[in-house]
C-alpha cells in the first residue's frame, strides 16, 4: 500500500499539508517498506484560502491510502478524504522511518484496527484492476 508524507525536510513528518514543500512517498507492508518518490511543490504555499495549491498535492497522492502530516485544514481534510486517503495528524514532528516501523507493527497484527483495513483495502482494488487485464 502507497503511503504519504508532508515533510519540509524529507526525513520528518513536519509539514501542514497546504504548506508542504514536499510529499514523500513510500510503499509499505508488513513485510517492509520501500521509498517510491518525492515530489516537490513550489510557490506561495503558505497563503490561507489559496485552494488552487492543493490540487497538484491531491493529484500526487491519489493512489495513496494514508497520509501522514503534521496539520491539515478543514477543506484539504475533506478533499482528501473524499479521495479514500486516510489523513493521520503527528503531534509533534516526528521521523518518517519511525512512522513507517510503527505501521508495519500494525499491518503484521493478526487484526488491523478497521480504518487501517479500509485503508489496505484500497491498494487491493488497485491490484485487482490490473488482475483483470
Amino acid at each position: 500500500m502507497k503511503v504519504a508524507f508532508a515533510t519540509q525536510d524529507l526525513e520528518r513528518v513536519d509539514a501542514h499539508f497546504g504548506w508542504a514543500k514536499n510529499i514523500a512517498i513510500y510503499d509499505v507492508s508488513p513485510a517492509g517498506n520501500q521509498f517510491l518518490e518525492s515530489i516537490e511543490f513550489n510557490g506561495d504555499l503558505q497563503e490561507d484560502g489559496n485552494e488552487d495549491k492543493l490540487e497538484p498535492k491531491i493529484n500526487a497522492i491519489k493512489d495513496c491510502a494514508i497520509l501522514y502530516v503534521a496539520a491539515i485544514g478543514g477543506s484539504g481534510a475533506a478533499r482528501v478524504v473524499a479521495n479514500n486517503i486516510f489523513p493521520m495528524k503527528v503531534k509533534e514532528p516526528e521521523s518518517i522511518a519511525e512512522l513507517l516501523g510503527k505501521l508495519q507493527d500494525v499491518l503484521k497484527a493478526p487484526a488491523p484496527p478497521p480504518w487501517l483495513r479500509k485503508a489496505m483495502a484500497k491498494g487491493q482494488e488497485k491490484d485487482l484492476e490490473f488482475d483483470d487485464e
